[in-house]
């Protein structure tokens, strides 16, 4: 995204479109380690991202150590297992799951886990402002999060959102030994690209809905 912002701009932005519009998400990455200079420019990209209050909610935890990514991955694999074996999931379509998100979360040559906070934000005596407040957070960190993946497009790097430590945000905590206040939101796999994609979206008007004056 940086040097996309340092680009000559034209009238109808399309620079930034064409980085909109070829990002994907990656999950097979080259045996290759970004350089930290690269990882310092996606995490000032994250940062830069609007968020409610000024308060910058976002917390980030930078992860390129196998042996901490093994770890983490065989945590949440555990946690996986079990949930899907209540859910009385098969037993072979379960070991399927879990080792491909084994396999994604250890292949990525570097994981960012990004995280919310309360620390900084609001606080209200009644519980509906409060989690208004709590969402507000969540909202403003998946907006570095989206800032973070625009750039590694940018920068030349594939990346991928994994929504999973949602579905065990205290075992990502325990792995991690994060502060009590980081709540995990997501983990972004990032490495050199080593596969391409083609995606689709479905049409503008499906999701949308004009209120525009008409003028007779």
């Amino acid at each position: 995204m940086l040097h996309y912002l340092l680009m000559p701009r034209n009238e109808n932005g399309d620079h930034f479109l064409e980085l909109l519009l070829g990002r994907r998400s990656i999950r097979r990455y080259q045996q290759k380690s970004v350089p930290q200079e690269l990882v310092d420019k996606l995490l000032t990209a994250a940062i830069w991202a609007p968020s409610a209050h000024n308060r910058q909610p976002w917390r980030f935890v930078v992860i390129s150590a196998l042996e901490k990514k093994s770890q983490l991955a065989q945590a949440m694999g555990d946690r996986l297992k079990k949930d899907l074996t209540q859910d009385g999931v098969e037993t072979n379509v379960i070991e399927n799951d879990v080792s491909r998100s084994y396999r994604r979360i250890t292949a990525a040559p570097l994981l960012v886990l990004v995280c919310s906070s309360m620390e900084d934000m609001d606080s209200y005596p009644d519980e509906r402002r409060q989690i208004n407040e709590w969402t507000m957070a969540v909202q403003s960190t998946a907006m570095a999060g989206q800032n973070l993946l625009l750039a590694a497009h940018a920068l030349g790097l594939g990346a991928c959102w994994m929504c999973a430590p949602l579905f065990c945000p205290e075992v990502v905590q325990e792995v991690l030994e994060l502060p009590v206040n980081w709540e995990p939101q997501g983990l972004v796999t990032i490495g050199y690209p080593a596969e391409k994609k083609v995606k689709s979206r479905r049409p503008l008007h499906s999701c949308t809905k004009f209120l525009s004056k008409i003028n007779r």
